[in-house]
């Protein structure tokens, strides 16, 4: 390989190239079609109505139908893959994360992120990223804006101190959203809400803390489909695309990126949320353990809370604790007691949607 071709490609970021405060701008903005929804649908098979249909979405006083909070998340994640993730061994995990302005087909994404700390792990051969991440549409709005903290693989794998790290700086992480930095995109006028073409007559008010609903369906992740999901939402990482690598990597073979399993999971909760009409906030988030093609995901989830949002009688918000499971169903978890582990737990998610109140 020559200098000049060296200078023309890119290996991508390893954990010695960032440093704290660093503005990474990321490559290329992506405007948003009516294909990505398609191909999006043809993935999960998500039936909430207010992604569906544009007259139902214009009885909330939107333009039309918006595109599924978790497929806005993917593309903004997208953007910053290739800076920040893609010598990942693993995404870890999830804070702070606001939903803003709801995104259309015609749309346009850009997105920027911070590195807000910096962590070598002890074999000397990884350290873990944290960045602060922030998508925008067309015209500035805020579309997303989250932090996650990732591990990076280290370019100099030398553990003989040689190479030394650089200073461990663990951010400050929020461990939610508050209720009044909840955006509501949704206006309701009484008696609009058409809950039977809804699927649910289940409302804001039907729904009690500390309820359970176990979403009884699963879903089983195809080799095809978690590759063409990434690729749509151009997730550049090598542990998700390339099994020319990975299998001699920890595993032997590609991981499932773990948004897809957060998107399994929010299409199976339809079945006992199907009036969450959007997830306005990720409060946190672990993906407990890997995921790959083959195994069948299953999802509960709990309610923590139940927020009236500021000046609003008409929407609420749900703050729930999703727990996706894989190859056992969720009615096989007695008590689904967070604090035992269980190795078919893949995914644990709190998180808050909005919700019609019943006027």
């Amino acid at each position: 390989m020559t200098l000049a071709t060296a200078i023309k490609t890119s290996t991508g970021n390893f954990f010695e190239d960032f440093r704290l405060g660093q503005h990474l701008v990321h490559a290329p903005p992506r405007t948003v079609t009516a294909g990505d929804v398609a191909v999006y649908q043809a993935l999960f098979g998500s039936r909430f109505a207010v992604n569906s249909s544009d007259p139902f979405a214009r009885t909330l006083g939107l333009p039309g139908a918006p595109v599924d909070s978790m497929l806005a998340f993917h593309l903004v994640f997208g953007r910053t893959v290739a800076d920040v993730s893609l010598n990942a061994i693993a995404n870890l995990g999830y804070a702070g994360c606001r939903f803003g302005a709801p995104l259309f087909p015609g749309d346009t994404l850009v997105s920027d992120s911070r590195v807000i700390g910096l962590r070598q792990n002890k074999d000397g051969k990884t350290g873990v990223v944290y960045v602060h991440s922030t998508g925008l549409n067309q015209r500035g709005e805020m579309v997303l804006d989250y932090r996650r903290w990732v591990m990076v693989r280290k370019r100099d794998l030398d553990t003989s101190g040689s190479a030394p790290a650089p200073e461990a700086m663990v951010p400050a992480l929020p461990d939610h959203v508050p209720t009044n930095e909840l955006h509501c995109p949704f206006v309701l006028a009484p008696g609009a809400y058409d809950s039977a073409r809804s699927g649910s007559e289940c409302l804001w008010d039907d729904y009690a803390v500390g309820e359970r609903i176990d979403h009884v369906d699963g879903m089983t992740i195809e080799e095809a489909e978690h590759m063409l999901a990434t690729r749509l939402y151009q997730n550049t990482a090598k542990v998700h695309f390339n099994q020319h690598v990975e299998r001699e990597g920890r595993f032997g073979k590609r991981i499932v990126y773990g948004g897809h399993v957060i998107s399994l999971a929010r299409a199976l909760s339809f079945n006992g949320l199907a009036n969450a009409l959007a997830v306005a906030a990720i409060h946190g988030g672990r993906h407990v353990a890997p995921s790959f093609a083959g195994d069948t995901i299953y999802a509960w989830s709990e309610v923590l809370s139940r927020d009236v949002l500021p000046g609003r009688d008409d929407i609420g918000a749900l703050r729930l604790r999703t727990v996706a499971t894989k190859d056992r169903t969720c009615a096989d978890f007695p008590g689904h007691d967070p604090a035992v582990p269980d190795p078919a737990v893949v995914l644990d998610l709190d998180y808050s949607v909005l919700m019609p109140r019943r006027g």
